[in-house]
């Protein structure tokens, strides 16, 4: 009998889970991982083993199970096949990877009713990310309440900003309300962070931008391993261009879809949540890989798929700079996430565009994807580093049972 760990990584239509167990000299390894897809359209599980091996491919085609309303029954079936997975091995706590955890919580928290109420209640902050994070916790409380459970939050990364860098220049009301700048993806950066401690590098004392690539897209001013700004604000939808998002706009074009074209809420939310951003503009795709595609067999929308690229790396560029500015200086700039580790072109041309900072890539490095793209001339040192959020999650859940343990 061993103790488990269970992960879970809760999106609006999809939901990823990892276990891990104890190997007997202290370390977890993971030994399953799952991904249910499709919820509310056609639910698709499928688990995998550490070898890769299919354990689970299980289609549901009663059309119930393909409301969004059926959530919460299509986790409580993943639930059961976990706990039969297991065996005799002992779940000892289930993390959440949560989106927003307001300006209360700058660090992950046992979670409670009250706690819960929270977090539900900041769901016109993330109404498209937050009850997706949630329900996977609702269903476990009900199901297994004495199974601690651990929110581990995006924003809370961020919380280290100055007041200048949280505010928006509306009444001060708002900023009392919660109206103010979070910042996401803070786990991944997290982990760039420890990265950067765990190997030494110089960069960990020094100010750096990190670039978190995907398809959401944000970057980070890290100024001795903390966080003092980024792209992202109130919601995962400012800043950089994203795959289906608009990236920062300005808010008078959204009173004007309102009052000129009479859109109503709901579609303005659909339309710069889910259709633009690269998908948008090149209409083509909003995968990175399918656009540079489109550029290079020169396909019947390369041109306007040409134009998505160059708004990517314009906007990325801009924020850098803004970003340099805030740290007032830079030491160095590392891409992470699906699309900067992985989309050389895009890296090629941002730094070529950052050479008044003193950036110069070695092209033949960032071809190679190397951990190190810069040439040893170069300034600002230039990393590739893939990030792990879920390893940050494993780490906070062992560090918070074992203060447990301690404390009792």
């Amino acid at each position: 009998m061993a103790d488990s760990v269970l992960i879970i990584n809760a999106g609006s239509s999809s939901l990823k889970f990892s276990l891990y167990h104890e190997d007997g000299n202290g370390e977890f390894i993971q030994y399953a991982k799952g991904l249910l897809e499709g919820i509310g359209t056609k639910p698709h599980l499928i688990v995998s083993d550490q070898n890769n091996t299919t354990l689970v491919d299980k289609i549901w085609t009663d059309p119930k199970l393909s409301q969004p309303s059926a959530r919460d029954i299509l986790f409580d079936e993943t639930l059961e096949w976990i706990f039969n997975h297991i065996g005799d091995d002992e779940i000892i706590a289930v993390g959440h990877r949560v989106v927003h955890g307001g300006a209360k919580y700058s660090r992950p928290v046992f979670i409670n009713e009250a706690i819960y109420q929270y977090l539900e209640n900041l769901t016109p902050f993330v109404p498209l990310h937050q009850p997706g994070s949630l329900s996977p916790m609702r269903v476990m409380m009900r199901k297994k309440p004495n199974i601690p459970q651990i929110a581990c939050f995006d924003t809370a990364f961020h919380a280290t900003m100055p007041d200048k860098a949280k505010r928006f220049a509306l009444p001060r009301k708002y900023y009392d309300e919660g109206i103010r700048r979070y910042g996401f993806h803070g786990l991944s950066y997290q982990y760039i962070v420890h990265y950067l401690n765990q190997t030494q590098s110089p960069l960990a004392k020094g100010k750096t931008i990190v670039a978190h690539l995907g398809n959401g897209a944000s970057v980070a001013a890290i100024k001795e391993g903390q966080c003092i700004d980024t792209s992202m604000s109130f919601t995962p939808l400012d800043g950089l261009v994203m795959g289906t998002r608009t990236g920062h706009i300005d808010a008078a074009i959204i009173l004007y879809m309102l009052q000129e074209e009479k859109l109503s809420p709901e579609e303005v939310e659909s339309l710069i949540w889910k259709k633009s951003g690269l998908l948008g503009v090149s209409e083509v795709s909003s995968d990175m890989r399918d656009i540079l595609q489109e550029v290079i067999n020169q396909g019947p929308k390369a041109e306007y798929a040409k134009q998505a690229f160059d708004l990517f790396v314009y906007k990325l560029i801009g924020e850098i700079g803004r970003l340099s500015a805030s740290l007032e200086g830079l030491d160095g700039l590392i891409f992470t996430a699906g699309i900067g580790a992985h989309a050389p072109n895009m890296r090629n041309a941002v730094c070529k565009s950052l050479k008044w900072l003193g950036v110069e890539i070695d092209e033949n490095a960032n071809k190679a994807h190397q951990e190190v793209i810069s040439t040893p001339n170069s300034k600002v040192l230039v990393q590739i580093i893939p990030t792990n959020e879920e390893s940050i999650i494993l780490k906070d859940i062992l560090d918070m049972i074992k203060k447990e343990k301690v404390q009792a």
